[in-house]
């Protein structure tokens, strides 16, 4: 439920076209709803401004397509993350009008137009085009956050002169989400060029030594650049999140 929706259902029952034991019908189910596999937090938003957003990653599709169909039934827009192009398909089938996003491994079930929330525009930085699933995840959690989110792939420090040539739009975000793997050094040249907050992603591209993103994570956290803040490894959506809390109007 959105601020929206409970305003005008608290101005229907105050006018008389709702009555009282409706409106409680309509509330029943919050704050949450028990599913068995699942809590679904129906007042997310109402308090957070963001709504919840499902994990696909390690459930099945049946409890996707349950947790959807609570979301759903209360006109809510729906986010599945980390999901697979096999398990996309069978949900698909089962919500036809939901869209699977490949590159960013993310299914978006849109009941109602996006408002948007932000004041500015949240610029999306890859370094590489290995980090763009990690990246476009970031970008499309940013837009179905309310977002304006624009992007920039393969621009990492190995060839420096690219991102340099993008000076413009880098100093024109509000937000900046920098994606690297290797060795992470993207986040710190960023927050060397601009003056607004830069949420640096590590992601567990790389060789051997790279550990999985631990290097990147390290070196992120070690940044000499100040004003960036570092998320969890392939965290595209946590960064997502902070930077539109950090964009809100």
């Amino acid at each position: 439920m959105t601020p929206e929706n409970l305003k005008e259902l608290l101005d229907s029952v105050q006018q008389g076209s709702v009555a009282v034991e409706d409106a409680m019908e309509q509330l029943r189910h919050f704050p949450s709803q028990d599913l068995g596999c699942a809590q679904v937090d129906h007042h997310r938003e109402l308090r957070q401004g963001m709504p919840e957003v499902i994990f696909g990653e390690g459930k099945t599709n049946d409890q996707i397509c349950r947790i959807m169909s609570a979301m759903v039934a209360k006109g809510a827009n729906v986010l599945v993350t980390r999901l697979s192009a096999e398990k996309a398909g069978d949900i698909v089938a089962t919500f036809p009008t939901a869209v699977y996003h490949g590159e960013a491994r993310c299914l978006i079930l849109e009941q109602r137009a996006v408002e948007r929330q932000g004041r500015g525009k949240i610029l999306v930085v890859s370094a590489g085009t290995s980090d763009i699933p990690v990246a476009a995840e970031a970008l499309l959690t940013a837009r179905f956050l309310g977002n304006e989110a624009e992007h920039l792939y393969d621009v990492g420090v190995a060839g420096i002169h690219r991102l340099l040539a993008r000076r413009e739009l880098l100093c024109s975000a509000a937000v900046l989400i920098v994606v690297a793997g290797m060795e992470g050094a993207l986040p710190s040249v960023v927050g060397g060029l601009v003056d607004k907050p830069v949420i640096a992603v590590p992601t567990s591209i790389g060789y051997g030594a790279s550990f999985g993103g631990i290097a990147a994570l390290l070196g992120m956290l070690n940044s000499c650049a100040a004003g960036v803040t570092v998320v969890n490894i392939d965290n595209g959506f946590g960064a997502a999140c902070a930077a539109s809390l950090i964009n809100r109007v």
